[in-house]
């Protein structure tokens, strides 16, 4: 079967830096990445190794202020390399977008002195992050946690347990959202809690459908002491530190997303036009072709709605109806074009010899991240028609 190499995604950059940090990162992916991903994730094996090479490259703090060792690139770059990242291997994208997620209080609301103390060892010091926001009870309904952080004279200690945690076990530092007063959304808080504090541990990494080389684990905080200088914000701003931080998040799962479908839909396109049937390429027959331009549509329409709610963050202005419609229309299309490459690879499409199988087992968790795409429904809808009446 010839060879059909895919052509790299023309996009429209702001700057020559950012052309020049976008090869960077193909350079990487191509390299240190992509050539490992299956095998690596049959194994259920976490590349640590690339994130060290990433922090290193400059690329774990790319969206924070270069003071304190971020890239100052605006989001409309960052969600760009995500995009790249995943396209290699997901777990590389995802990992990066949870690590930006967790750095994100410090980076938002930390004071100046938490700041210059934590940032550049979050951002560029080799260290790996995690969010610590659902539980076992909780999880589109966050605002109902259970988690405690009780006030010990200058300390704050933390019992019960994070559930479906990405990096659970193996991050350097945990963003806590605790219970500190009344039920809801009030009464949380939010902490920086190292990886290393005693009581902190975690359970056995769930076994998942796919992204096996991700860890994702419950995180149990056994009387967890950390100082009121790890407190962030003001006590009982944590679910809003919790809101605000995941109104970005989102356009890392949406970015995310599309890198996996292009990816898909660049095996698609590889398989359909060197597998030849009835004397010529599959690719050359309508009802594939027709399938190869409506992935190839949906592919680009959803990095058009990422990257203009990506634009309205940057420019200081309210995206969150933006980034919800990103995630819901993103995650579904990578879920409907790999389902679609797996159809066009036909048998081959459902054997772990090629990607495609992997890449729709990979898409179907990012339609349940960050908020499932029922929330993000409910999230549009309120900004359309207000609140739920009750």
């Amino acid at each position: 079967m010839p060879d059909h190499a895919p052509q790299p995604v023309d996009r429209q950059l702001p700057t020559d830096e950012a052309r020049d940090l976008i090869s960077l990162v193909r350079d990487i992916a191509q390299r240190e990445i992509a050539p490992k991903a299956a095998e690596e994730e049959d194994a259920g094996r976490f590349p640590r190794e690339v994130f060290t090479l990433l922090s290193g490259s400059g690329l774990l703090g790319l969206p924070y202020e270069a003071e304190h060792g971020g890239g100052d690139q605006p989001y409309e770059v960052y969600l760009q390399v995500l995009e790249e990242l995943a396209a290699a291997r997901l777990t590389v994208g995802l990992g990066v977008s949870v690590h930006t997620l967790a750095s994100y209080a410090i980076a938002a609301r930390g004071t100046k002195e938490q700041q210059v103390e934590h940032l550049p060892a979050m951002l560029g010091g080799g260290l790996l992050g995690a969010y610590c926001l659902s539980e076992p009870s909780s999880g589109s309904d966050a605002a109902s946690l259970r988690t405690k952080a009780v006030r010990d004279g200058d300390d704050w200690v933390i019992t019960g347990t994070k559930a479906w945690i990405t990096h659970g076990g193996i991050a350097d530092f945990y963003t806590v959202m605790a219970r500190t007063g009344e039920e809801g959304p009030r009464g949380i808080t939010a902490f920086l809690v190292p990886g290393d504090a005693e009581g902190l541990s975690s359970a056995a990494p769930e076994r998942k459908m796919g992204m096996k080389g991700s860890p994702t684990a419950q995180v149990h905080f056994d009387g967890v002491r950390v100082p009121d200088e790890r407190r962030i914000g003001e006590e009982g701003q944590g679910f809003a530190i919790a809101l605000a931080a995941l109104d970005s998040g989102r356009l890392g799962i949406a970015a995310c997303a599309i890198g996996l479908a292009q990816a898909a839909l660049d095996e698609a396109v590889a398989y359909a036009t060197g597998r030849r049937q009835f004397g010529r390429p599959i690719a050359d027959f309508q009802g594939l072709r027709f399938m190869l331009a409506d992935m190839a549509t949906q592919v680009e329409a959803g990095r058009a709605l990422y990257l203009a709610a990506a634009r309205l963050r940057d420019a200081g202005r309210p995206f969150a109806k933006q980034a919800a419609m990103a995630k819901l229309h993103c995650t579904d299309t990578a879920m409907k074009v790999t389902v679609d490459a797996v159809q066009i690879l036909g048998g081959y499409g459902y054997t772990a010899d090629f990607p495609a199988e992997r890449y729709m087992r990979e898409a179907k968790v990012l339609q349940i991240v960050e908020g499932t795409n029922q929330i993000q429904r409910m999230v549009i809808a309120r900004h359309l028609a207000g609140p739920e009446t009750r």
